[in-house]
């Protein structure tokens, strides 16, 4: 929440350098208050497990958060009821007139097909469409964020050799980046993807920023500039217990291209607890994400549309930072022994 302070303290210039929200008398009373309006595209299979993931972060949050849910009608689920699907979901057509402060598309198990061969690809181009003059702000996880940042920035999908998969560590690179803020400057972050996104493409476009990065796992945390596009790579969202199951899920097909989750484990001992080691900046990210958006969107949201064609959105301090850069002086913590854990 932002701080109400006297106006004109000398404070306030450095409180908008460190990108604090602080508000003087005036503002402050002008403010308008309303709950925040969400909407979610859930594209995992197992619906209600990310629901539950989803609205536990959100939840942390002290906002008053209204709640929809999407799906996509050109594809099947075969992992939940069709009677949740009905009772809780609604394709785009039911959302065509509505206006969000924030929309958060989940990731998809589908890294490995090429875009055009995901059977909900076309119609998934027309959510971000939409979503590109109905929403405030956006979050995407996973193949959402690599799917999000090849249709509308043209960043190409990098297959790897094997499914990236475990809790890497994630450097900071914006120390008072609004997302970022009040992070650690080393954060651990959980991924499970077998494909990533072309660095290079994204250190060329210059409406995009990298907010974390890892040796291993390259970027974490991709930005907008305006913050209206955010795209989180890994899965902070992800529970204590599920990337265990997805391990134990792949061991069952048979997969030969999936590895023992890194750093998860204690001395990678499945018979150990494993270390619920990312919570803390999962939470913060996405307090932060909804405190930015509480404090910058319009009050109407049915002017969203005019402020994104006029790149209006934010603050009207108008803070846009450079993105940092990765670290070059070696220093790789965490990538030979188990994190934070005494050898026995």
């Amino acid at each position: 929440m932002p701080i109400k302070i006297p106006s004109g303290l000398p404070a306030r210039d450095i409180l908008d350098s460190e990108r604090i929200f602080a508000l003087e008398k005036p503002e402050a009373e002008r403010q308008r208050v309303r709950p925040l309006r969400l909407v979610i595209l859930n594209l995992m299979p197992k619906k209600i497990e990310t629901e539950t993931q989803l609205l536990r972060l959100i939840s942390k949050s002290p906002l008053q958060v209204e709640i929809d849910f999407m799906t996509t009608s050109t594809h099947e689920s075969t992992h939940v009821s069709a009677d949740h699907l009905v009772k809780f979901y609604e394709t785009l057509d039911a959302f065509r007139d509505n206006y969000y402060d924030g929309f958060v598309v989940t990731g998809a198990p589908v890294e490995h097909l090429a875009f055009e061969q995901v059977d909900y690809w076309d119609e998934f181009r027309a959510i971000l469409d939409w979503a590109g003059s109905h929403v405030f702000s956006t979050m995407y996880l996973c193949w959402g964020a690599m799917a999000a940042l090849h249709d509308r920035y043209g960043v190409r999908k990098v297959d790897l050799p094997e499914k990236l998969f475990g809790v890497f560590p994630q450097y900071l690179q914006d120390e008072y980046c609004f997302l970022t803020n009040g992070f650690d400057e080393i954060a651990l972050q959980p991924h499970s993807r077998i494909a990533g996104v072309d660095e290079a493409d994204v250190a060329a476009n210059p409406d995009l920023q990298v907010l974390t990065w890892g040796p291993r796992s390259g970027p974490g945390l991709i930005a907008t500039r305006d913050f209206s596009e955010v795209f989180a790579l890994g899965h902070w969202e992800y529970g204590k217990y599920t990337l265990a199951e997805e391990y134990e899920r792949d061991m069952g097909r048979g997969l030969t291209n999936v590895p023992f989750p890194c750093n998860y484990f204690p001395h990678d001992d499945p018979s150990l607890e494993p270390l619920f080691s990312w919570r803390a900046h999962a939470n913060l990210l996405w307090r932060n994400w909804l405190n930015w958006v509480y404090q910058t969107t319009p009050y109407d949201l049915t002017e969203v549309p005019r402020l994104r064609a006029e790149k209006r959105l934010g603050t009207d301090r108008s803070i846009r930072h450079e993105p940092g850069s990765p670290r070059r002086d070696g220093f790789g913590p965490f990538l030979r022994d188990g994190y934070g854990v005494i050898p026995a």
